[in-house]
């Protein structure tokens, strides 16, 4: 999913200063990626990365190996698509699509949304960057017949193609 140059000089300072990172200055930052304590635990386990591609396998191998519980600590950090976290720029950014949406549209993806946590008893989770809200609604209503074994795959899916985002973006930004 990586569609940056492998490790530009600017990003592979940034990967050397997190990887050199007191332990909970890392815990900190991973933390603001993934709201899981036990995907930040395994990233900060598998330094040092040799490069960008590295720290992205690392993400990989840490959503691989989350519970329910901890897919459930890392999606409490993540607000409900249609209602962007007010102030939290991360959020606003990954839900663009929504803004400027007209309320007919924004009142059926709340709807979707409160049927979808009642039966999973968590937010619908999508890697809603780049995604309008119509298209996310779509895969709302798509994914909602799944049972919960199989949503929980998806949700695992897209919160590793989060975090992938958020990853880059701190190497390229840093």
């Amino acid at each position: 999913m990586t569609n940056h140059p492998r490790t530009s000089p600017d990003a592979a300072g940034a990967l050397k200063a997190l990887e050199a990172a007191p332990a909970a200055e890392l815990t900190e930052t991973l933390l603001e990626i993934c709201s899981s304590p036990s995907w930040a635990e395994a990233v900060a386990a598998a330094r040092p990365w040799a490069d960008r591609d590295a720290l992205l396998a690392a993400n990989a191998a840490a959503m691989a190996a989350l519970t329910v519980d901890d897919l459930n600590d890392a999606m409490a950090g993540h607000a409900r698509i249609g209602k962007p976290k007010t102030g939290d720029a991360t959020s606003e950014r990954e839900q663009a699509g929504i803004q400027g949406v007209d309320s007919a549209l924004l009142d059926e993806l709340h709807e979707a949304n409160a049927a979808y946590e009642a039966k999973f008893g968590h937010v619908f989770l999508i890697c809603a960057t780049g995604r309008t809200a119509a298209t996310m609604l779509a895969s709302l209503r798509e994914r909602f017949p799944n049972d919960a074994a199989t949503e929980a795959e998806i949700v695992r899916g897209e919160l590793r193609k989060i975090n992938d985002i958020r990853i880059n973006r701190l190497l390229d930004e840093s």
